[in-house]
């Protein structure tokens, strides 16, 4: 058992959260007429706290699951490429009863407190990541990108309005967080025009990473592809199967920082 990977995976989830976690891990035990709960039941159990059931009843499409493929590698393969990203750990296309049609997991190596611009700016890369990936290979985009919109402009306002990440505000609150624990409610401290040009600069900011995340996909196509065609008929692969196929015999061409 791997405790340091589970402890990784699980980083974040409050005391009720880790008591459902070795609660679903005992239970899928039991499901399986075993005595003793193992790393794949842990892991799994991780999953279903954060994104619910397998949802095996959900019939896709063909052509739907190419497109969750190349999103899911989307991401995984933005935030490879750049430095200072947390390693993959896991992506999958299995839909989840949360309505996710996948997902890809990333898991620091280790504890980390801070983040700096240029981690923030790749993270919101990687959020671009899937909906990039579409642009990229099928000339079209979906609904599927909705919750990644959401985290991006969420993380890119922050850095303009909390963090004081921009040469025009500096280190100037716009934003203020009430109610941090009942779930940090957020208010602008600023004028209507201040507010107009908050919305702008989160605009550029968003539109800049997204250009990044395409630029990285359309540089490494030919990775991007087999990885998608990989995910596509394995359904399910792990952070090492990716980076053994990302590494296989090339470099990272279009690396950025």
């Amino acid at each position: 058992m791997d405790f340091h990977t589970i402890a990784r995976m699980a980083s974040g989830a409050s005391g009720a959260e880790l008591a459902n976690i070795i609660n679903e891990a005992a239970l899928r035990t039991v499901r399986n007429n075993r005595t003793i709960v193992t790393q794949a039941d842990l892991e799994e159990s991780i999953e279903v706290v954060i994104a619910g059931y397998q949802k095996k009843n959900a019939v896709l499409s063909d052509e739907e699951r190419k497109i969750v493929s190349y999103h899911e590698v989307g991401h995984a393969l933005v935030a490879a490429l750049q430095t200072n990203s947390a390693p993959v750990q896991k992506i999958t296309i299995i839909p989840r009863t949360s309505g996710a049609l996948g997902y890809t997991m990333q898991v620091e190596q280790g504890d980390k407190y801070l983040m700096n611009k240029k981690e923030i700016e790749n993270k919101i890369a990687t959020f671009t990541g899937g909906r990039a990936a579409e642009e990229v290979v099928f000339n079209e985009i979906t609904t599927g990108a909705s919750n990644d919109i959401e985290q991006a402009t969420k993380l890119a306002r922050a850095m303009i309005t909390r963090y004081g990440m921009t040469e025009e505000f500096d280190m100037v609150a716009m934003e203020t967080v009430t109610n941090q624990y009942l779930g940090g409610d957020t208010s602008l401290s600023c004028s209507a025009d201040t507010q107009k040009e908050i919305d702008k600069k989160v605009v550029e900011l968003v539109k800049r990473q997204h250009e990044k995340a395409k630029k990285l996909l359309e540089d490494n196509r030919a990775k991007l592809d087999e990885l998608a065609m990989y995910l596509y008929e394995k359904e399910t692969i792990t952070g090492d199967e990716f980076m053994r196929i990302l590494n296989d015999g090339k470099g990272k061409a279009g690396e950025q920082a």
